[in-house]
């Protein structure tokens, strides 16, 4: 390994220390060194030095090729890789993006450093989202279907076409660069940071007439149909998101995206549960106990269902791939026909009299009668 530069020596930690160790080390020895903060002569230079090996060994790949080839694998025609590495220098590292990552937000660039750092890029505000809750019946929602909402939404404006303005011109504020520099006084001395440009919002351009229609913002607020093609098989906590359907952008920035949210409204009969269907089935008692037929109700029309002799009360019966396919599933659930035996609570006097008949015939010799009985005499 080449002894031109021992990185690891150079933060003060060992050659398997840990990635948190190398961060600790970094953090510890930049707010040491920072030429803002410290003014001793060789303090830039040492800053530049440990800068430069905390891009190295931060990085896996950097510091497995450092490992192996030494800090010759980063100079011109360096063997760590193909057509070698070019000597490091502050303009081979983002130590903006260094500091913003170790020590948060409020580390940034240091005067005299300018020149080394990301001057930052016009940026225009992309739009607002837009949330919008949409109620569809139980059908509609098994089904899927096709809305059309009515929205209030910043469109661009047709005037400046959604430029702000006319006679464009470079910003006097920032010279067109879309941000400026804020020196501020901090726990480590004045630092000095960037922010957008009031003046021009970020896009580094201001204009001599502005647009009456839209003040300048590049939008204007209009009542807009948005249709919308709901997906079968859509629930209450499902979220649709239509891209670029929201709140236009400032001064030609990209739209917002538009989110649709759905009210369910009950059905008389049906009850959903995921992507199954239930659906309670009143019978009588005799039904229950001699079986019967039934024409019953499901999303894709009426079928036959058997009731066998002997259903008992609250028994479940499936029907195989009658529910609801979600949007995200390939395959649709299942209908469960829940039997419900009602219980007469007024008879006639020859239904009364049936009935104790049917009664005295012996009814309670069915096992579970039994059962019950053996367990009684036990007690």
């Amino acid at each position: 390994m080449s002894s031109k530069k021992d990185y690891y020596e150079t933060l003060g930690v060992s050659k398997d220390a840990s990635d948190e160790e190398i961060k600790r080390a970094f953090r510890k020895l930049a707010k040491q060194y920072h030429p803002d903060i410290n003014k001793e002569p060789g303090a830039e230079a040492k800053f530049k030095e440990i800068g430069e090996a905390y891009a190295i060994l931060s990085d896996p790949n950097k510091r497995k090729q450092y490992d192996q080839f030494g800090s010759a694998a980063f100079e011109q025609g360096g063997s760590g890789g193909a057509g070698g590495f070019s000597g490091f220098d502050m303009n081979d590292i983002d130590l903006d993006s260094i500091l913003r990552d170790v020590f948060g937000g409020g580390f940034s660039s240091f005067s005299g450093f300018g020149s080394h750092f990301s001057q930052g890029s016009r940026s225009r505000g992309k739009g607002s989202d837009v949330r919008v809750v949409v109620d569809l019946t139980f059908e509609e929602a098994a089904f899927g279907c096709e809305k059309d909402i009515d929205l209030n939404l910043k469109t661009s404006c047709s005037n400046c076409n959604g430029k702000g303005g006319f006679k464009e011109q470079t910003c006097s504020t920032c010279g067109g660069q879309g941000v400026v520099l804020e020196r501020v006084q901090s726990l480590f001395g004045i630092m000095q940071s960037q922010k957008v440009c009031p003046d021009c919002r970020g896009t580094g351009i201001t204009f001599k007439e502005v647009c009456d229609e839209c003040r300048g913002a590049g939008t204007v607020t209009k009542v807009k149909t948005i249709s919308v093609n709901i997906p079968e098989g859509v629930d209450s906590d499902f979220q649709l998101r239509i891209p670029k359907k929201g709140n236009a952008g400032e001064n030609g920035a990209p739209n917002g995206d538009l989110y649709v949210e759905f009210n369910i409204k009950p059905h008389p009969v049906f009850e959903r549960q995921g992507d199954d269907v239930y659906l309670e089935l009143p019978i009588n008692i005799a039904e229950a106990t001699l079986g019967c037929e039934k024409e019953i109700p499901t999303l894709t029309g009426d079928v036959i269902l058997e009731i066998k002799p002997g259903t008992q009360n609250y028994t479940k019966l499936k029907l195989r791939g009658k529910g609801i396919k979600s949007p995200n599933s390939l395959v649709r659930g299942n209908m469960y026909v829940v039997v419900n035996i009602i219980i007469p609570t007024k008879l006639n006097r020859k239904q009364r009299s049936l009935l104790e008949d049917l009664l005295d015939s012996g009814l309670d010799n069915e096992d579970a009668f039994k059962e019950y009985q053996k367990n009684l005499k036990k007690m």
